[in-house]
C-alpha cells in the first residue's frame, strides 16, 4: 500500500515526458494524420508513414509541452492538472522550454522532408494553439472556437503530406474535424467544469452548464453529421465515400447526436462524459471507414 503511494507521489522521469507531451492526445492526433495521408495517397510510402507520425508526435508534443509552461500557475489550482510535471515543480521551466523547442524544430524539419506544405500546417499549427488558443482560455468562450483550428489541422495534414496539395479534399476532412471538437471539447467543459472554473478557464459557450449550452452542442453534433457524409455526394474531389460507408458514417454520427440529445434533457456531468467518451470512438471510427471504404472500393 506505502509502495504504491509512493509510486503515485513520485512519478518517473518516463511518465513526466509522457505527460509534458501528453503522449495519448498525440498519438490519437498521429492516428488522425495516418488517416488522411492513406486517404490521399495513390502509393503508401512507408519512409512517409514513419515521418509523418514522428512528425505529428513533436508538433503535438511540443504545443501541449508550450503549454503546460504557460498555464502552470492555472494548472497547479485545478485537480486535473495540479500533478502535471511543471505545474507540480518536477520539472524546471527551462527543462520544459528546452523539450518544447527541440519538438518544436524536430517536427518541422520532419514534416519539411516530406513537403513545404505539411511543414507550413504544422508550424501553423504550434503557433495557433500557444501563442492564440492558451491566452484566450482565462478571457473567453471564443478560445474552443480558435482551438479547434490546430485540432483540426492533423486529419487534413496527412493528405498535404501524401499530395503535397491544399484543396476541397483536405478542406473536408479539416472540416469534419474542426465541427467535431465543438461537442468533444464542450463535454469535457460541462463535467469539469468545477475544477475548470478553479483555474479561471471559460470553456462552455454560454459560460454555464445550461440549456444554451446543450443547443450549440447538439447543433455542432448535427455539423459534424453533416460534413461526415459530404463525399458521398461525389463533389468533393478525390474524397469520395460509398453509400454503403455513408450510411455507416451517417448511423455513427446519430449515435452520437443520441448522447449530445442526452446531455440536453438530463443535463448532468455523468451525461457529459458519456458524450465525451463516445465523440471519441465517434471521431476514430469515422476515420476507420472512410480509409477501409477508399481501400476496398
Amino acid at each position: 500500500m506505502n509502495k504504491s503511494k509512493t509510486v503515485s507521489s513520485n512519478p518517473s522521469v518516463i511518465s513526466d515526458f509522457k505527460e509534458i507531451t501528453k503522449m495519448r492526445l498525440a498519438l490519437s492526433v498521429v492516428f488522425s494524420s495516418l488517416a488522411g495521408y492513406l486517404l490521399g495517397v495513390d502509393i503508401i510510402s512507408y519512409s512517409e508513414l514513419i515521418l509523418l507520425a514522428f512528425g505529428g508526435y513533436f508538433m503535438v508534443g511540443a504545443s501541449n509541452a508550450f503549454n503546460q509552461i504557460i498555464e502552470k500557475d492555472l494548472d497547479a489550482l485545478m485537480d486535473r492538472t495540479k500533478n502535471r510535471p511543471v505545474a507540480a515543480g518536477r520539472m524546471s521551466v527551462t527543462t520544459a522550454f528546452i523539450i518544447a523547442s527541440i519538438f518544436t524544430v524536430l517536427g518541422i524539419i520532419i514534416l519539411y522532408s516530406i513537403n513545404k506544405q505539411t511543414a507550413m500546417f504544422g508550424a501553423i499549427s504550434i503557433f495557433i494553439y500557444t501563442c492564440v488558443y492558451t491566452p484566450l482560455k482565462t478571457l473567453t468562450p471564443i478560445s474552443v472556437f480558435v482551438g479547434a483550428i490546430p485540432g483540426a489541422i492533423p486529419f487534413m495534414l496527412g493528405w498535404v503530406a501524401a499530395t503535397d496539395n491544399f484543396g476541397i479534399e483536405p478542406g473536408t476532412l479539416f472540416a469534419l474535424q474542426f465541427f467535431w471538437q465543438f461537442p468533444h471539447f464542450w463535454a469535457i467543459g460541462w463535467f469539469l467544469y468545477e475544477d475548470y472554473k478553479k483555474g479561471g478557464f471559460f470553456m462552455l459557450p454560454t459560460g454555464k452548464q445550461d440549456k444554451g449550452t446543450a443547443v450549440q452542442v447538439i447543433m455542432y453534433t448535427i455539423w459534424t453529421l453533416i460534413v461526415s457524409i459530404i463525399p458521398v455526394f461525389g463533389f468533393t474531389g478525390r474524397l469520395e465515400l460509398s453509400i454503403v460507408a455513408a450510411v455507416i458514417v451517417f448511423g455513427l454520427g446519430l449515435w452520437m447526436l443520441y448522447y449530445a440529445i442526452r446531455l440536453f434533457k438530463i443535463m448532468t456531468e455523468k451525461a457529459a462524459r458519456q458524450l465525451m467518451l463516445v465523440s471519441v470512438s465517434y471521431i476514430s471510427l469515422v476515420q476507420i471507414v472512410y480509409v477501409i471504404d477508399k481501400f476496398i472500393r
